[in-house]
């Protein structure tokens, strides 16, 4: 069985789960959830029409077909659609230049036309290019202006005769203290922090057993039974007029629907507000569903394109009908999700309750305190802008957390959609800068005082904003160094920076003695260009036929690797599984107080080399039969016994020995004092690196003369030639590897080096 199948089984289950839910799988949780969004929307709806200077009916209208008719076009699960408070600047605006609200209606049509038009194109992928920081900072924006606008209702603050403002909902003014230092209202304070206090702390009392009414839905009906009980007991706490939600009353569809002036599709006027209105609501709705499904506790996503098809559908039936313009609305749907909904049918239920409203129910809605709302839009702003958040965000770093702070402050002191640009650009500033700044990887790979060597390697993508840290890098410099510059791993790299690396190439560096490899560069980067770059690669491998040509390939690739010719190692597992199906050049028996990579102090490729690890590099019968089985089973044509100086592992044995005379001898030690090497006598602190090296070599011929000793298949082939046996040194200090001794079937018995 795949020991990946319960896993697989549990994705494949999620998504059947996540396709098959239906609008009716959760009623126990949508039917609450929209009676709670419908009692927040209502005075949203008629505060953003009195804001838009539009009559309020045409706010419910609105309110409506976001509910039914997107609700059930859009395919987001959580989402919220209504009347737009980012365009009712636009429509305040519209309705005065067009001088007649049929006009207005008009523009709105051919808007909704344009939206729709909009989603069929697919122009939804936007929403999929708005970085997260971005979202986040609109969603604290939001949170901060619910606060700051929902303070002079949870006090209660009077205003004479005057009618309540709704708009300052979403006001981006503070509100007025002078005000609330006036006029406070003690019944509003009480049901505000009773509200307050039964919301925080519902969770954590007995109260979360109640599973029939959610929290936000219990809080308007005490405040409506509270008040109501004000009225007869306590006088002066009784909430009436501007403090309670207020609808007109209607008496029938045919006093409410406008229908919008035809006479005027060929005035310019309406087509360049129809424009207006089509992009700031389709960007306001994008961003509204991405910030809704980052709050959504699922993480399901929202189809953009349907959902631009669904708001066009509205706003067509918005600009017939006498509406104002319609978006996706962050605040009615982080209630919606706050308030536990499941499905798109809370949304269609908060709809269907505003129809009821405005035919039936205005004299029972008409008795909500407006300090009750005031109470679940306060902590639902606090979620969306808590301390929490800015602390994580701030976490992340600073390209992270001033795009996010940006964004959240410009849309304070502008409006949503020019504070998102706003955000946006600063996003895209320390993204360029990200670019412009690490465009390679940087390395001195020697520290030679006469000649440095240096290798540059290029990222993935290179584009001509990288073009300035890349010049300011190469002209820098110094002269008489040494240069490779590796595009191995670009899988795009801009004509202008082809043209920089060939100037640098074909002049600078020839001025100033500088030294230039350029190694991995792809033909498709020169497709119709006269750029010639003369490109010198370190990976083509030379026919490698016999054991001596081995050990000559591997010497010229540790003379690279002293240079800083390296060649980069950045592959993924299919490129590694291409390199391991030829056989390997040679098994490498080194100590395991050497840890430098063999592939980089070789210079070779992915699977040339198999390493074997020996302490003290004294092979066992074991490690013996492993050495047989690279080169007999794997095909290694070349044992390399590799030893290193300083050795720590012999020289801290021979600290013991001195130390401990009387103590049985070090295993590492044993054959080179048994063969008389050395004496106790001749050890002494002051030369026991020398005496450290020393034992290494002879460790290492000792373990080359057992293995031909003790295993005749691997004498037979070195003895026939098809196997090669050499032992050596690595200088860790400069990285330099030096041949001792060789095995060779025509160089038997002799060193090179």
């Amino acid at each position: 069985m795949n020991k990946n199948q319960p896993f697989k089984d549990l994705i494949e289950k999620a998504n059947i789960e996540d396709i098959s839910r239906s609008i009716f799988s959760s009623p126990a949780k949508d039917i609450p959830a929209g009676i709670v969004v419908f009692l927040v929307a209502l005075p949203l709806c008629l505060g953003i029409a009195l804001a838009s200077g539009a009559p309020l009916i045409s706010g419910l209208i609105s309110g409506i077909i976001g509910g039914v008719v997107i609700g059930a076009i859009s395919q987001s699960h959580v989402s919220v659609s209504g009347p737009a408070a980012s365009l009712s600047a636009v429509v305040l605006i519209a309705i005065d230049r067009l001088e007649s609200f049929e006009i207005f209606l008009l523009a709105l049509f051919i808007g909704g036309i344009l939206q729709l038009g909009f989603g069929i194109l697919r122009a939804g992928l936007i929403a999929d290019y708005m970085p997260t920081n971005i979202i986040k900072g609109l969603l604290a924006a939001i949170g901060l202006i619910l606060i700051s606008s929902q303070i002079p209702y949870a006090l209660g603050v009077k205003k004479g005769n005057e009618a309540v403002d709704y708009s300052s909902y979403l006001s981006l003014n503070p509100p007025d203290f002078d005000a609330l230092l006036e006029s406070f209202s003690p019944g509003a304070i009480f049901l505000t922090v009773l509200s307050l206090g039964i919301l925080i702390f519902w969770d954590k009392t007995f109260l979360k057993r109640i599973k029939l009414l959610p929290p936000f839905l219990i809080v308007v009906i005490l405040g409506v039974i509270i008040n109501m009980i004000f009225k007869f007991t306590l006088p002066s706490f009784y909430l009436a007029g501007n403090q309670l939600v207020n609808i007109p009353e209607v008496e029938g569809w045919s006093s409410v629907i406008t229908f919008p002036d035809f006479s005027s599709i060929f005035n310019f006027q309406v087509w360049t507000y129809a424009f207006t209105i089509a992009l700031i609501a389709s960007i306001a709705s994008l961003l509204a569903i991405e910030a809704a499904d980052n709050l959504d506790p699922h993480k399901r996503r929202s189809p953009p394109n349907r959902e631009l098809v669904a708001q066009g559908v509205g706003n067509i039936l918005a600009g017939l009908l006498g509406g104002i313009p319609i978006t996706s609305v962050i605040v009615r749907s982080s209630v919606n999700i706050e308030a536990g909904a499941e499905t798109k049918l809370s949304t269609i239920i908060h709809g269907i309750l505003l129809t009821a409203s405005v035919l039936f129910l205005s004299s029972v809605i008409n008795l909500i305190p407006l300090a009750s709302l005031a109470a679940i839009l306060l902590l639902v702003g606090y979620k969306l802008a808590s301390v929490a958040i800015f602390r994580s965000m701030l976490a992340k770093g600073w390209s992270q957390f001033l795009p996010f702070a940006i964004t959240t402050v410009a849309i304070l002191l502008t409006d949503v959609l020019l504070g998102v640009l706003i955000g946006t650009a600063a996003s895209v500033f320390f993204l360029l800068r990200g670019n412009y700044y690490n465009p390679f990887f940087y390395e001195e790979t020697t520290k030679s005082k006469k000649k440095k060597s240096i290798r540059l390697e290029l990222s993935n993508e290179v584009s001509f904003l990288n073009k300035p840290a890349i010049k300011r890098k190469l002209w820098n410099l110094p002269k008489n160094s040494k240069v490779v510059i590796d595009a191995t791993f670009s899988s795009y790299i801009d004509r202008d920076v082809l043209g920089i690396l060939h100037d640098y190439q074909s002049t600078f560096a020839k001025e100033n003695d500088i030294e230039v490899n350029i190694i991995g560069l792809k033909e498709s980067y020169q497709h119709n260009s006269e750029i010639k770059l003369e490109s010198s690669s370190l990976d083509p491998k030379p026919n490698l036929t016999n054991p001596k040509a081995i050990l000559e390939y591997l010497m010229e690739g540790n003379q690279r690797y002293v240079a800083g010719n390296l060649v980069s190692r950045r592959l993924r597992n299919k490129e590694l599984m291409d390199f391991i199906k030829d056989a390997p050049l040679a098994v490498v028996i080194n100590c395991i107080d050497m840890r430098e990579p063999l592939n980089m102090l070789l210079n070779t490729g992915i699977g040339d080399l198999i390493p074997v690890k020996a302490a003290g590099n004294l092979v066992d019968t074991h490690l013996i039969h492993t050495i047989e089985m690279a080169c007999s089973f794997q095909g290694a044509q070349l044992v390399l016994l590799l030893g290193n100086n300083k050795n720590r592992l012999i020289k801290n044995a021979l600290i013991q020995q001195i130390k401990k005379p009387d103590d049985p001898i070090s295993h590492l030690l044993e054959p080179a004092f048994e063969a008389g090497l050395y004496s106790l006598e001749e050890l002494k602190d002051n030369n026991l690196n020398d005496w450290t090296d020393k034992i290494t070599v002879f460790n290492l011929d000792y373990s080359k003369n057992k293995i031909l000793k003790e295993n005749p298949l691997l004498q037979k082939q070195i003895r026939s030639g098809s196997v090669g046996m050499a032992t050596a040194l690595l200088e860790r200090k400069t990285g330099a590897i030096q041949i001792l001794d060789s095995e060779m079937h025509e160089n038997a018995h002799k060193s090179i080096s």
